[in-house]
């Protein structure tokens, strides 16, 4: 491999050197050494080339370095390579032809053939950069008719071609580089390209392998740049998402059948059942022929662009060993006229092109008449007509490579038109100077094929700063033909463009897996996933990916634990779904309920007996209004107890806390307002005391209002600030989810009910003071009681509402808002309804003042 590395160092610097060779005359001028005609050509105003892999194998001569060796010789023609050289040859007689699209100015082309090879590449970017018979080249004189060039195929070969070019500044495209070192601006800073960068396929096969759960897979490369930094890409992409690489293989650049065998034992062998494969063709194609003698089978293919659309691997032959493979190739476009283009290239209408005789020879086995070429075919006339079967030549139906190759044509086109079109004074160059159309230079055209921006088949076309174009790929399936052969069938795609997560598209149904299987995902894990009960152990000195599973036990720190909804079984084996719990309508539920409903049916008749006898002296006395306003929000009192019961929710839980508060608010403030006028009242009698007149019905209600107002906006900065919520407690018991209510502010809390106690207090306090004035229906001695039970009750759910486990936590707060509510009825209450029903001979003004004799 050293020895070729300092051949590829060496060669160019050889052509060169001799390019540049003296006459004996010691005049100085430019001579072409060795004799290396284009394959195609065509003279222009402006010329551009073209460099194919149109033979995909050579034959080195003997480099003993005694004589002067002979050329390097190509074999093994690629009808696939020779359409795409049409193809820009068909793309320049179009822009020729087109009156908006440089106009008066014409294209020229010289393509040549780089046998597929970086040795035989290097002679081609050589000799495309001579003028004919080695005249006028651009190393010696002028600015040469040569402006860029389409090409080239491999990454390995556009590597040494684009830095032959460098020094020149000529532009080149490429149509099937993707080697991601290439965006490299410092090193190939006139390279561009129609074909997506490997940093993009790499990024696609990743997610490919995850969509797929294929977390143990094998890799196998080619020796040259292409391969190495796809792999560095890929394994860069696959840190941190649990694949594991099992091996890796190289398949050496000058193929040896003995190394080859070895990785086709290693992939036999292995586990990993899915292979990542960054090769080309040519390197590619002697070891799957090995492959298939080894009959090895069951192999998961993942092929990189570079051969997942390769025709040389469509027979029948390869189905039953490549079927099924899957890999994100170049996206199809539409080339108007290519099929019918292809038709006419015959060696009748071309006799003196060895490559249209070399094309009848491969797809057809035999040799025009015509042909000079010595290569032991039978004879045939030459007008043999194309047939649908030779899809290696004549499939136009999808053009993917094909479909760069007339991208990048256009690109150039259109950058030369811009060029020609500039406006004086308004150019990109020095002194915003336009170039000289006598004399254009290949660095002035990059300048706008840098800025270039077009539509071609509905597609937009532009580089970026790097001159990668934008990342997009086709998913190919390989799937069994009608005729037995191999067919590349389109089953999704990845847009770079879209947002993360969403670029993969896949049409799972769409794809037929090895062994003929449509639905039946093929398997590649180093280790299957651990039952439940069970942790993970690595294996000493293998990938993350491969472990044992051993039983959990009270030492085991990386057991796989039950989700938050589930909890293990006594033996640890099975995530069993924990039992949501809260206070629905259960038993619990329903008698809370109906005693709430009780209370609401008690409270609404009170209310209706006082309102019929709302006249009597014992409705009216003490402000009749005040009761109503008691028996209302006791009404209030019983139902909030109802929002206690089922789900909890977002409002409920709002509701809940707030509603209790307020309405019990509302409640001890009327009372406490009672309390006030019944000890007003009482002490008013004493002679110039005139504070009944501070206690009318409109500071009453002032009062009431104002007492209910500060816990109003107590409860409004709880709302706003850390309102409660729905929770759910998974950690206070092992085999439940209790569904309950967060307070989310306890301080709000606590808030709420001390105020709430304040007001009991205070009420308390006063009524206390109140209970022996005279009288006989004296109200205060009521209130006095009805405020001690209220806060023995609230005082008591203190450390219930604290100990209480799950559900009955709610219960204990219901409980205590349903005691406290039918305490304040009955003692307040009772006593009125007992005299307005059952003793009403008492319901008159002189026995509740106690002036009845």
């Amino acid at each position: 491999m050293q020895a070729l590395e300092s051949m590829t160092v060496l060669l160019p610097w050889l052509l060169i050197h001799h390019l540049s060779a003296l006459t004996p005359g010691h005049t100085s001028k430019c001579v072409l050494q060795n004799d290396f005609e284009p394959g195609l050509m065509a003279n222009g105003d402006y010329v551009i080339g073209g460099i194919f892999p149109l033979h995909y194998n050579q034959e080195m001569p003997d480099l003993n370095c005694t004589y002067k060796p002979g050329p390097v010789k190509c074999n093994g023609f690629d009808p696939r390579a020779f359409r795409w050289a049409l193809t820009m040859k068909l793309a320049v007689e179009e822009i020729n032809k087109r009156a908006d699209l440089l106009p008066n100015y014409s294209l020229g082309y010289k393509i040549f053939d780089s046998c597929a090879y970086p040795l035989t590449g290097q002679r081609s970017a050589v000799a495309v950069l001579n003028g004919p018979n080695g005249e006028n080249s651009p190393m010696c004189e002028g600015a040469g008719p040569l402006l860029a060039i389409i090409g080239e195929s491999g990454s390995a070969q556009s590597i040494v071609v684009s830095r032959i070019l460098r020094p020149f500044g000529i532009p080149m495209i490429s149509y099937f580089s993707s080697c991601a070192c290439l965006s490299d601006r410092q090193e190939f800073p006139t390279f561009f390209r129609v074909i997506p960068s490997d940093a993009y396929q790499v990024k696609a096969i990743a997610k490919l392998l995850l969509h797929f759960k294929w977390t143990w897979v094998g890799v196998v490369r080619g020796d040259h740049e292409y391969g190495r930094f796809a792999l560095q890409g890929l394994l860069k992409e696959l840190e941190g998402t649990g694949i594991c690489v099992a091996y890796q293989g190289m398949i050496p650049l000058l193929y040896e059948r003995q190394r080859a065998l070895e990785i086709i034992r290693v992939m036999n062998h292995s586990t990993a059942r899915v292979v990542v494969v960054f090769s080309a063709e040519g390197e590619l194609t002697p070891f799957l022929r090995d492959y298939m003698e080894q009959n090895v089978t069951g192999i998961q293919w993942i092929a990189s662009e570079a051969w997942v659309t390769a025709s040389v691997f469509t027979g029948s032959e390869y189905y039953p060993f490549l079927g099924g493979t899957i890999g994100f190739g170049i996206r199809q476009g539409q080339i108007p006229g290519l099929r019918q283009y292809l038709t006419t290239v015959n060696p009748e209408k071309y006799p003196s092109n060895p490559l249209v005789h070399e094309l009848w020879g491969a797809l057809y086995g035999c040799s025009p008449s015509s042909s000079s070429l010595n290569n032991n075919l039978p004879s045939c006339t030459g007008k043999e007509t194309l047939r649908v079967q030779h899809s290696a030549y004549f499939n136009t139906s999808s053009p993917r490579i094909s479909y760069n190759v007339y991208k990048g044509v256009y690109a150039i086109a259109y950058s030369l038109h811009n060029l020609i079109h500039c406006t004086p004074g308004k150019g990109p160059f020095s002194n915003s100077t336009c170039a000289n159309l006598r004399s254009v230079y290949p660095w002035q055209l990059q300048q706008y094929l840098q800025e270039v921006s077009f539509t071609i088949s509905g597609e937009t076309v532009k580089f970026d700063m790097k001159g990668d174009s934008i990342p997009s790929y086709d998913l190919i399936n390989w799937q069994r033909g009608s005729a037995g052969n191999i067919e590349f069938v389109n089953v999704g795609m990845f847009d770079g463009a879209q947002e993360s997560g969403q670029e993969l598209v896949i049409q799972e149904k769409a794809i037929i897996w090895p062994g003929h299987q449509t639905e039946q995902v093929l398997v590649s894990v180093c280790s299957n996933s651990c039952a439940p009960g069970f942790r993970k152990a690595v294996r000493r000195g293998q990938p993350l990916c491969c472990f044992d599973c051993v039983p959990c036990d009270s030492d085991s720190v990386e057991c796989m634990a039950c989700s938050e909804d589930y909890w293990s079984n006594a033996d640890g084996t099975v995530c069993i779904p924990k039992v949501v719990e809260f206070l629905s309508h259960d038993a619990m539920g329903l008698t809370l309920t109906v005693i709430a409903l009780v209370g609401v049916c008690l409270t609404l008749a009170v209310f209706a007996v006082f309102l019929y006898y709302r006249n009597t002296p014992v409705v009216r006395i003490n402000n009749s209004e005040l009761s109503f306003f008691i028996l209302l929000s006791l009404t209030l009192c019983f139902l909030c107890a109802l929002v206690f019961i089922g789900e909890p929710t977002s409002w409920s839980c709002m509701l809940r806390h707030t509603a209790f508060s307020i309405t019990f608010s509302l409640c001890i403030s009327c009372i406490l307002g009672k309390t006030l006028v019944v000890l007003a009242a009482f002490t008013a009698t004493r002679p110039g005391n005139n504070i009944m007149k501070w206690l009318g019905p409109t500071q009453q209600r002032i009062i009431i209002f104002c007492c209910t107002l500060v816990q109003v906006i107590i409860c409004t900065a709880w709302l706003v600030a850390s309102p409660p919520f729905p929770y759910r407690n998974t950690k206070y018991t092992q085999s439940k989810i209790i569904l309950d209510c967060s307070v989310g502010s306890d301080l709000a809390f606590w808030c709420v009910l001390g105020y709430i106690g304040l007001l009991a207090c205070v009420c308390f306090f006063l009524a206390f003071l109140a209970r022996k004035l005279p009288g006989n229906f004296n109200e205060a001695k009521y209130i006095t009681f009805s405020m001690l039970i209220f806060c023995a009750v609230w005082l008591a759910f203190v450390p219930a509402y604290v100990s209480s486990p799950g559900k009955f936590t709610t219960a204990v707060e219901i409980f205590a808002i349903l005691a406290s509510s039918f305490g304040l009825l009955f003692c307040l209450f009772t006593p009125k309804v007992y005299i307005i029903l059952i003793k009403p001979q008492k319901n008159t003004k002189q026995h509740l003042m106690g002036k009845d004799k």
